[in-house]
Formats: structure tokens, C-alpha cells, sequence
């Protein structure tokens, strides 16, 4: 990707121009996106920048200052120099790299910190769930991203502990693109220890956020992170989540676009499925494994995709429970995606963990 502001202003494309123009803006204090949006609508923006104090009646005080003493400008100068030295490029809502699925949200970014590669159409599925996930939840979140990723979906999540983070890796396991959305200024990456992770997201897809550098991950920015990861996507898929919870709210985002949802069932005693279970009964699309992701978004897989545990149900027909380098030599199934498949079924309650660990079917325990 080209950097921001490169060059004279003479050779800057209209693109760029935009950007620079939008990226002051959002910059300027105190003003929203609505109000942004409803001076685009008046005149062009260069018009509004050249001439502050005609639209004085949309403008904060405090932004009418810095428009009328250049200050806005310099300090989007600024901001773009430094997105280039730290290898950031901004991308405004009217560049043809710009998300097409995002464009068309209520509110989507009027512009995108990117670190990575932008694909303006592509076909993109978000996994996202509880940062206090389960091992069996994150277990299957990192088999859904491997699976999907492989099969030419862009998975797209948040980055954050647990589920996001699994799906996230799942997908580089795979060896396809993801894309990761932040809730703060793209050169702080949050939680911090996933500051590899990002770089890894960025070397095979993205990460992006919609927050000017250095912006701290404050609680009211994660449901407008949330909006941004639904908009990306045709389907958000919950994997666990409890009652009140960002996962939820990334769904509520989604169907509020006329995206698919579809969520992960689980026993209705664990905290961590409450959420999923309510999606389900309010209509989401349940969904098991990749396989029925991909089925519901018409995702074309190859001939050998994995099939549903077939092979592990039969290395599980015996009396006795069986030990997992048993079910492995059984199946023929690589570690990975055998502990995935256990995972599967037991969710659905078809195996039964024993202390050992040992593994069979539940009927038997029965």
C-alpha cells in the first residue's frame, strides 16, 4: 500500500486527497461523524476546510478554533507522517480499497488505520466469543478459523483474549487471510501480549482500527470496534459468550445490518453458552463446526474437506474409553483436528471426558 501523503500535493491522487481532507476532520475536536457526514452533504470538504466559519452552526467551538488557525491541518499532517513511519497507511471512506461489506453499514469509519492489506470484496466470516473462553470453546474457535481460513474466508475478529485470539491463529494455522479490528490507536495494541500476534495477522491480512495513533483502549470504543467486525463480515459467528457481553453485541450489530448470525450451542448450565443459547432461541443459525458455517454462507469446499466425526465416532465404538494417542492411531486424524472433533461432540454431549484423560461415548456412561 502506497503511504499516506506521499509526495507533493500536486501528485496526490484524489483519493489521497479525500483522505486528507476526512482525516482532519476526525481529527478536529469534538466533532462527530454525523456532523462530518451532514457538511459533506453541504459542500465539499475542501470548501469546509478553506471556509470554517460559513458552516459555523455544524462546527463545536473548540473545532471551529483549530479549523480557522490551520492547527487541524498541521496536526493531520502530523498524524499521517507518523502512520508512514510506523508503515500505517489511511484509507478514507471514498478510496477503492475501502471495504465494500463495511461502506454500506449506518455509520461505517469515515477512515481506517491499516497495518497489512486491504481487500476491497471478499468473502469474510467473524468468530468472536467470551476473552474468558473456555479450553474446549477456544478449541473449536481455532478449528472453525483454521477450517474456513483454508477454504478461502477471511476471518475477522478482535483480537482480544480467548476466542478472538484463537480464531485468529486458527486462521494463520490455516495459511489464509484474517483481519483484526481494534478498539484503540493501531500502534497500541491491546491486550499487549498479542502484540506478535498482530504482526503475524498484519504479514497475511490486516489489522485496522478507526482511532487516531496513540488512543488508549477506552470501554466505550469496543462496541464501535464491534460494529466495524460485523460491517466487515457476511456471517458473525458466537462461540461462547455470556448474557451481557461484546460478543452479543457484535451479533445485535450484525443482524442489525442484515447479517447472518449463527451461534454455537452449549449446555445450558455453563455461563459461558448463556449467550449463544439465547441467540439460538432468538432465531440465529446454529452452527457446530466450520462445515456448517460454510454451509450456511454457501462457502464452496474442496472434495476433502474434514467430514463430520465419522472416523472418530468409529475409533470411539467400543466398550472401553480409549486414551487420545489411542483415538489418534484409530482415526487417523492429525492431533489438531482430532482434539477439535472431541471438542465438537462434546459440546453436543455425543463423548464424555474422563479423568485421564480418557474419552467415551456418553451413552456408555450412561
Amino acid at each position: 500500500m502506497r503511504p499516506l501523503f506521499r509526495g507533493s500535493l500536486e501528485g496526490r491522487t484524489k483519493a489521497q486527497e479525500s483522505t486528507r481532507q476526512l482525516l482532519t476532520l476526525t481529527l478536529v475536536p469534538g466533532l462527530t461523524a454525523r456532523a462530518i457526514a451532514q457538511l459533506a452533504e453541504r459542500a465539499p470538504l475542501s470548501e469546509v476546510l478553506a471556509h470554517p466559519d460559513d458552516h459555523a452552526d455544524l462546527l463545536p467551538e473548540a473545532g471551529l478554533a483549530v479549523l480557522r488557525t490551520g492547527q487541524a491541518a498541521a496536526r493531520a499532517e502530523n498524524e499521517g507522517a507518523a502512520a508512514a513511519r510506523l508503515g500505517i497507511t489511511v484509507i478514507a471512506l471514498g478510496d477503492p480499497l475501502y471495504p465494500a461489506l463495511l461502506r454500506r453499514i449506518f455509520d461505517p469509519p469515515l477512515v481506517l488505520y491499516v497495518r497489512g492489506t486491504l481487500l476491497a470484496e471478499e468473502l469474510a466470516v467473524a468468530i468472536v466469543g467470551s476473552r474468558a473462553a473456555s479450553t474446549a470453546g477456544k478449541t473449536l474457535a481455532r478449528s472453525m478459523g483454521r477450517d474456513l481460513a483454508a477454504w478461502g474466508a477471511t476471518v475477522v475478529s478482535g483480537l482480544a483474549r480467548g476466542i478472538d485470539t484463537a480464531a485468529h491463529e486458527g486462521a494463520l494455522d490455516g495459511g489464509g487471510r484474517t483481519v483484526a479490528v481494534l478498539g484503540c490507536g493501531i500502534d497500541r495494541v491491546y491486550p499487549a501480549e498479542n502484540e506478535r500476534l498482530a504482526g503475524r495477522v498484519a504479514s497475511s491480512g490486516a489489522v485496522v482500527s478507526e482511532f487516531a495513533l496513540g488512543t488508549p483502549p477506552l470501554p466505550d470504543h469496543f462496541p464501535r470496534r464491534n460494529r466495524v467486525i460485523a460491517g466487515w463480515s457476511q456471517a458473525v459467528v458466537v462461540v461462547e459468550a455470556a448474557i451481557r457481553s461484546g460478543a452479543l453485541n457484535t451479533a445485535r450489530c450484525a443482524a442489525d445490518e442484515g447479517r447472518d448470525v449463527l451461534a454455537v450451542p452449549g449446555h445450558p448450565t455453563m455461563p459461558g453458552s448463556a449467550g449463544t443459547n439465547q441467540l439460538i432461541r432468538d432465531g440465529a443459525g446454529l452452527v457446530r463446526n466450520a462445515v456448517d458455517v460454510a454451509q450456511e454462507l454457501g462457502l464452496e469446499m474442496p472434495a476433502e474437506a474434514p467430514p463430520p466425526a465419522d472416523r472418530l465416532l468409529a475409533a470411539l465404538s467400543g466398550d472401553a474409553p480409549v486414551t487420545l494417542e489411542e483415538l489418534r492411531e484409530r482415526s487417523g486424524l492429525e492431533t489438531g483436528a482430532l482434539l477439535a472433533r472431541l471438542t465438537e461432540l462434546e459440546l453436543r454431549d455425543v463423548v464424555r471426558r474422563l479423568p485421564g484423560p480418557l474419552f467415551v461415548l456418553h451413552h456408555r456412561v450412561r
